[in-house]
Parts: structure tokens; sequence; C-alpha cells
């Protein structure tokens, strides 16, 4: 491997930035793929890399034939993120689900006693207002965003900042009028219809969940399903 290319691999991977790297078995030449761009002196045309980066974004290493021999793409992902953003009693079993599915997970709640809970030990917990949390977590594409709280002073900020993000999933709790009075204050905020279609509300899929443990089942399906492009 090419000192230029570790450097850049080590980079992305230290940055938890999406990244893969492309190996032509025959040649040994080498390619680092992003999501938007590549670096490298491996050659591959335009299909080529977009099958590459097909396989960053579904995590799944996997060799492809060139007319130079096959070509080995190794994915090296961070793991996927969820912000959940209060601390109620939805919060917890969610949190556990999702890091069973893979995710790490960061729980927001400015309210120092929600969040003190033992029921949150061993997950990551900030006490920052939700829009400034955000703002040091920096949602990307492997990000998704969930607000718990129904409480418009806590869940909205958090929406204005997860809309502006490139969290691949946003999801809000709550019945329908309250996901309608929220989308209109959004609307008043400035956000246009097409952003507002991004918040999944009510949050999950309709399975008919009633229990915490239910409903978290009912996101996590949810996010599951839009991640991998199902929905």
């Amino acid at each position: 491997m090419k000192p230029e290319i570790l450097e850049a691999l080590q980079k992305a991977r230290a940055a938890k930035r999406p990244v893969a790297l492309a190996t032509n078995l025959k040649s040994g030449q080498q390619k680092v793929i992003f999501e938007t761009e590549s670096e490298g002196p491996l050659c591959l045309d335009v299909d080529m890399l977009a099958g590459a980066a097909d396989m960053l974004k579904r995590d799944e290493s996997g060799t492809f034939q060139t007319g130079a021999g096959p070509v080995f793409v190794q994915v090296f992902n961070p793991p996927p993120r969820l912000v959940i953003v209060g601390a109620v009693h939805i919060a917890e079993p969610l949190a556990r689900m999702a890091t069973l599915a893979g995710y790490g997970t960061t729980l927001v709640d400015p309210r120092r006693a929600f969040a003190a809970s033992q029921k949150f030990d061993g997950f990551e917990v900030s006490t920052d207002w939700p829009d400034e949390a955000l703002a040091v977590l920096k949602p990307d594409t492997r990000t998704a965003v969930v607000t718990l709280t129904h409480d418009p002073k806590i869940d909205d900020p958090a929406l204005e900042a997860a809309l502006k993000s490139q969290a691949f999933y946003i999801g809000a709790l709550g019945s329908r009028k309250t996901h309608a009075a929220r989308l209109a204050r959004l609307k008043e905020r400035g956000f246009d219809d097409t952003a507002l279609a991004r918040i999944h509300g009510p949050v999950g899929l309709a399975i008919g969940a009633l229990s915490p443990a239910e409903i978290a089942v009912s996101i996590v399906a949810e996010i599951t399903k839009v991640r991998r492009g199902e929905d």
C-alpha cells in the first residue's frame, strides 16, 4: 500500500468518515472511495465507482470484475449513530435496541434530573440544549435523530438542527395532531414542504405499538427501513 493511500485511509477513519479501499487484485493498484469522491491511481469507470460507492452505502465489502482484473472493495465505515432527544420512558428501550442493531447512541436532554437517570448508565449523555448538542455531534449521512419529549422548547430546536444536517433519518414522537402543529411551527421558521417531509411523524412503523418497548421496536424498524433504502 502506497503511503498516500494509507494516509488518506487513516485520516478518514480517524475522522469517522465513511470510506472504502478498492484494490485491483491483479495489479495491486488501489483507490480510496468516499461517498462523493475518490483518490488514488486505480482506474475505475463511472459505473464501477458508482458500484463501489453503493457498497460503501450498504456497508458491504465485495469483489467485481473489470477488464484489468478483479477489484476488491473493503468497506471501513464507522458505526451508524442515533441521537435520542428526551430522556423519557421510551428512550431507554430505544437506546438498548439501537445498540443491539449496531448504533452508537447519544441521549440529549437539558433537564439534568431526567438525563441523570440510572437507566442510561453506559450510554453517552449530553445535558446541552439539543441545538447545541447537535452542533457538536454534527449529524451526517450515517446519523438518525429522534425527538421524544413532546415539548416544543426541546424538540423544535433539535428538529431544526437535524433538518439543516445530512441526517438520513429524522423522527418525532407525537400524535398526528401534535405533528401537524409541529410542522406549522417549523414552517413559520422557514422550512418548506420538501424539508418537512424528511420528518417521520408520528415516528415509527405503524404496528399498533403501545408499550415503550413496542414503540422502540417500531422506531428502530423504521430507521432500518430508511437506512436500507426501503422507505
